[in-house]
């Protein structure tokens, strides 16, 4: 049978999920065109010609949401994302040949803090996150209009190996001095890198991924539950809360993404009879921790 093969252009490369997608990508012999701040320095034309022979796009790039959110700092978010993903899909339009797939991410932060979310729930956050995702999602869904086949992933909080949340949380942890935000109620919906990297995976290999899918495990967690995987994972205390005031001291509004989270399952890729490697807290902590 011959093996599969792609030409994938890909913004955020260089960032922890991209370099984890690029590895196995890499793996499938798959070739990877990296799109960077070069690139995007192109008009749309100059661009298209850039991504010739291209029939994959996997779009990641966007600033990092969680910093101090200062009117300059909403429009830096709001560009890397918007601006950025608008022209990717005009340039892909400029193309003889529109790619055949086109994967973008996007994050269950669109979603409210109250309630269970599946793909289903259109009743997104009134609040800069449901804005910026909603239109996000809705530049990305412009590349359906010259045949490209998009599926816009809604990532949870992404958890893996040496990068991503985990690496920024764990040093206070192994200190003995980790503990929960408040009171650690607030949900938390994440996935494993390695779950992540299969799903795109999958989605480029089988045309049935079409629209909007949560990517989180099928069992979200909260704050306090995540704390104490740590801790167990670590033989560490978890018994110093992290004020609120605090955080927000720190980031401002921008400590929303701290302070509050999200109840998001992952619907409709159980309906599409994916298996998820980890699918409890515990499991996924475990692994990302083994090597440390």
């Amino acid at each position: 049978m011959k093996k599969e093969s792609h030409v994938i252009a890909m913004s955020g490369a260089s960032g922890f999920v991209g370099t984890n997608l690029s590895r196995r990508f890499q793996e499938n012999q798959w070739k990877i065109v990296a799109l960077g701040r070069k690139e995007f320095a192109l008009s749309p034309e100059e661009l298209a010609k850039r991504l010739q022979g291209v029939d994959v796009i996997v779009n990641l790039a966007g600033a990092p949401v969680i910093n101090r959110w200062t009117e300059a700092y909403k429009k830096i978010i709001y560009q890397s994302r918007i601006t950025l993903t608008k022209k990717l899909v005009t340039a892909c339009s400029l193309m003889e040949n529109a790619p055949q797939v086109f994967l973008s991410a996007s994050a269950v932060g669109c979603y409210s803090p109250t309630g269970i979310h599946t793909e289903d729930d259109n009743n997104l956050a009134d609040d800069f996150l449901g804005h910026l995702t909603r239109d996000w999602e809705n530049e990305a869904f412009r590349a359906k209009e010259f045949g490209s086949r998009v599926a816009v992933f809604r990532f949870g909080v992404v958890l893996g190996r040496d990068g991503g949340a985990l690496a920024k949380m764990i040093l206070p942890f192994k200190l003995g001095v980790g503990g929960t935000i408040g009171n650690g109620s607030q949900p938390f919906s994440w996935i494993h890198i390695r779950d992540l990297v299969r799903t795109f995976e999958a989605a480029i290999k089988d045309p049935s991924y079409e629209g909007v899918y949560n990517m989180t495990a099928p069992h979200p967690t909260t704050n306090s539950g995540l704390t104490k995987a740590l801790g167990k994972a670590l033989s560490r205390p978890t018994i110093l809360p992290v004020p609120v005031f605090v955080l927000r001291l720190l980031y401002g509004e921008g400590a929303q993404v701290l302070t509050s989270g999200q109840t998001a399952l992952p619907k409709r890729l159980l309906d599409s009879g994916f298996k998820f490697d980890f699918s409890s807290i515990e499991e996924a902590v475990t692994d990302c921790l083994n090597q440390h």
